[in-house]
Formats: structure tokens, sequence, C-alpha cells
């Protein structure tokens, strides 16, 4: 193998490992991503729609309240709008259901809020119900506490695998670049191998044949260059030795 093709080799190998290490990188780190960007996705669209509910929710109180105090018009106006609002946003946290146990919280919420529906369903302006705010604060406003309770639980749980998401993802990358960090290792040790090897079968074999030739011209020293590889060095040490070979012969002649 000649002499270029053994170090254009050798660099190929080194530039293959270390394309190899960033390739791995990269892969990994984009699918860390990918992943926690969808994980955060799901998670915001749950926290999101539990901040509506819980608008939605403030809002059917103060319309409560407004019934009770006889204002029927701007009472139901206010809390059909909030319902429907509600509705929404408990639609989009039961199609969202990516946490454990976060269907069994969004079940929860429906069940509370069927029961506190059915306080503000229910006639209110003109009955005994109007003006009566024993009645708002120990039922209507308990059932209200407890759909909302609910609801931040909802939140909660969300927030915590957030943040959990987070947390790890720290780990994750770490993880994700290790085997970047094993190539560079690897490709570092390879190139100090590389290296070695350079001196071994190049560098020092071209310093023993210069050193040969200079004691030759200098003392007259024999030269003997033992070269064990099937390269243009052995080409170049055997051409050395015939080169030495022809000046010995000369000086013989001119001596005679």
């Amino acid at each position: 193998m000649k002499i270029r093709t053994k170090i254009m080799l050798g660099f190929l190998i080194l530039v293959g490992m270390l394309a190899i290490a960033g390739s791995i990188s990269v892969y990994e780190l984009k699918k860390i991503g990918s992943s926690v960007q969808s994980l955060l996705d799901d998670n915001y669209r749950s926290i999101n729609a539990a901040k509506d509910m819980i608008e939605a929710l403030e809002r059917e109180d103060s319309g409560m309240l407004l019934l009770l105090s006889g204002k029927w018009k701007e009472g139901r106006d206010t809390i059909q709008s909030a319902n429907k609002n509600f509705i929404q946003a408990l639609e989009i946290a039961e199609n969202n259901l990516t946490v454990k146990g976060e269907k069994a919280f969004v079940e929860q919420i429906q069940e509370d809020y069927k029961k506190y529906r059915k306080m503000w369903d229910q006639p209110i302006v003109g009955t005994i119900y109007e003006n009566n705010l024993n009645w708002y604060l120990e039922d209507v406003h308990e059932a209200f506490k407890e759909v909302k309770a609910s609801v931040q639980k909802l939140m909660s749980v969300n927030d915590k695998v957030m943040y959990e998401t987070a947390s790890g993802l720290k780990n994750r990358a770490h993880q994700a670049i290790m085997p970047g960090i094993i190539a560079i290792l690897s490709a570092l040790v390879f190139a100090l191998l590389f290296n070695f090897f350079v001196n071994i079968y190049f560098v020092n074999p071209i310093l023993s044949i210069t050193h040969s030739i200079d004691d030759f011209l200098s003392s007259n020293k024999p030269v003997s260059l033992k070269v064990n590889t099937k390269d243009e060095l052995a080409d170049l040490a055997h051409s050395v030795s015939e080169l030495v070979a022809l000046v010995k012969l000369d000086r013989k002649k001119a001596k005679s």
C-alpha cells in the first residue's frame, strides 16, 4: 500500500469518526427536542384549558350573584356565556389525556360541575332563593369551590409533569451527547495512535536513511538501511543503497 494511500486512509477514518460523533449527537438532541416539545405542548394545552375553566366558573359565580339580586337577564346571559366557555375548555381537557391519572381528574370535574350546574339551572329570580345569601354561601358557593378545586388539581398535575419534564431535560441532554463524547474521545485516541504509527513507519525510517547518508558522506561509514515496509520508503532505501554503491565504486576508481 502506498504512503499516500495509508495517510489518506488514516485521515478518512479520523474524519469519519468525528462525523459519526457529530451525527449521533445531532440526531439524539433533535429527537429529545421533538419529544420534549410534544410533552410540553400537551401539558400546556391542559393547563390552559384548566385556566379557562376557572375563569368561566368565576363568571358563573358572578352570574349567580346577579340572579340572587333579582337581575334575571344579566345573570342568565353571564351564566350561559360562561357555561359555553367552560364546556369548550372541558372538552379540550377531555381530548388531551396525556398524563397518568388525568382521566380521573377530568371525570371528577364533570361530576362536580353537574352538581354546581343544578344550582343555577333552576329558577332563582322570584323564588325563595332570591336574596337568599345563606343558600348561596352554604350550597352554591360550596359547590363552586368543589368544582374549582377539581380543576386546580388537573392544573396541578400538569404543572408537576411539565416541571419534571423540564428538569429531566438536563439528564436526557447529557445522555444524548454521551455517544458523541465517546466517539470524539475514540477519535482522539485514534489520532494519537495514528501519529504514533506515522512516526514509527514513516518519520523514523526517513530519519534513519538521512542519518545513514550523512554518516556516509562525512565519515564514509557503511550504510545500513533496514526498512520493513513495502512502500515508497522501501524503494527509497533500495535506491539509496544503489547510489551509495555507485559512489563507493567511483571513489575506488578515482583512487586507482
